[in-house]
């Protein structure tokens, strides 16, 4: 048997603006999955080339190839927009490519975005059926690690209660647990980590971890460098559809690192599902991307709401390039007395930290918004980048240092 999980060859994908994509049906997506465990799909049809020149096309990805082996765990990064999710939709069958071809041994189990794959309608039981069935997998199979999932989701309560009524959080940990303890070959993840609290988040990294000891190869996106550098053994860097970088995480998670964050660059964010739109993000007013160490730092969000929107939970957080996760972070949901109402309008929320004690550097400001009301968050590492420069003299410059935190303290000789 060969040792290659998927095999990715000069594949491409075209997209017609304003034109919708057709989807299979659900009867479709289980014949194709239950009897087609090795699956090769080949679009090289001239049909499928048509009109290629016009203006009203993007391509999401283009001449995309590599190879997965059985085992491996990779990590797949790029900025927004750079063709990691339509790569992950395509090797998962949820749409096709325009071009190229793909081969994959084995099944695939995805958690590609909060609910895909559920039925609001149906409760938690039937979901978890539902996505075996999918999968291929018998009944007996899905009822012996039914107990486990249920208790990693932690909605033991609410298991026969219909999905729609789950919060965001409760929803994607049965997704992602549905996901993770399935007896699949291959898993592919986009986000997983960017919902959910951090114990969450840490459960899931851990149970990615033994899915990749047991064998299992593993396709994972993510936002978040640290997990990337923890977790994978290989790393492909995507730009503008196209693959620039193959190799070594570390190597990829560097190049992406210095080549992407560029200082003080942010666009505006719409949030279609809450009808907001987070317009600007300052720091400090006229900080012009630096910021100093022992002074007050103010992050201000600008947020356009086309209709009051109670309930929400706004979190600011700060990490460093060098891949060392999160360094601080701060959810009104987690702060006494702090209810956030945004009316109808421009609205204007501060995050204060009264005293920035990071040394210097460059560091990445991420951004979430959390409605327990609708199944859906927004989450990103990387809003905008800022400098965090000492001064000496009058002048700013960087000091090398190999600590993240200014601690009070002093020193003592004694001769």
């Amino acid at each position: 048997m060969s040792d290659i999980a998927i095999r990715v060859e000069k594949i491409g994908k075209l997209y017609h603006i304003g034109e919708r994509e057709n989807y299979k049906t659900l009867r479709d997506i289980i014949t194709n999955t239950i009897y087609a465990p090795f699956r090769w799909f080949n679009n090289n049809s001239p049909s499928k080339s048509r009109n290629l020149q016009s203006e009203d096309i993007i391509w999401a990805l283009k001449d995309v190839s590599f190879e997965v082996k059985h085992g491996e765990v990779i990590g797949i990064i790029g900025r927004n927009g750079a063709g990691k999710s339509t790569l992950l939709k395509i090797l998962s069958r949820i749409t096709e490519p325009t071009e190229g071809y793909i081969k994959i041994h084995g099944r695939v189990g995805s958690l590609l975005e909060v609910g895909t794959g559920f039925h609001p309608e149906l409760t938690g039981r039937e979901n978890l059926y539902l996505n075996g069935a999918i999968l291929g997998m018998k009944r007996s199979e899905i009822a012996k690690n039914f107990d486990e999932i249920v208790a990693f989701a932690e909605v033991e309560k609410f298991i026969d209660t219909p999905v729609k009524h789950y919060s965001s959080g409760m929803y994607m940990r049965l997704a992602f647990a549905v996901a993770a303890h399935m007896e699949i070959e291959i898993l592919v993840v986009d986000e997983v980590l960017a919902v959910g609290d951090i114990v969450f988040q840490k459960k899931c990294l851990g149970k990615m971890e033994d899915v990749a000891k047991k064998g299992r190869t593993v396709l994972f996106v993510s936002h978040n460098m640290a997990a990337v550098k923890k977790l994978c053994t290989k790393g492909i860097l995507l730009e503008y559809g196209s693959i620039i970088k193959n190799g070594s995480t570390e190597d990829v998670v560097n190049s992406y690192l210095d080549n992407n964050i560029p200082v003080q660059e942010f666009k505006p964010i719409r949030i279609d599902a809450l009808g907001l739109e987070i317009q600007k993000i300052t720091l400090n007013k006229d900080a012009e991307g630096v910021v100093l160490p022992f002074k007050p730092l103010s992050i201000t969000l600008d947020i356009f709401a086309g209709n009051d929107v109670t309930g929400i939970g706004l979190q600011v957080m700060i990490t460093k390039d060098t891949i060392d996760g999160i360094l601080f972070s701060s959810n009104t949901k987690q702060t006494k007395d702090i209810d956030v109402c945004l009316r109808k309008g421009m609205n204007k929320i501060t995050c204060l930290i009264s005293n920035f004690n990071l040394c210097s550097g460059k560091y990445m400001l991420g951004f979430a918004i959390d409605c327990p009301n609708v199944c859906w968050h927004y989450y990103n590492y990387n809003v905008l980048s800022f400098d965090a420069q000492e001064t000496m003299n009058g002048l700013w410059m960087t000091l090398p240092n190999y600590s993240h935190f200014y601690l009070d303290h002093r020193w003592i000789i004694t001769n």
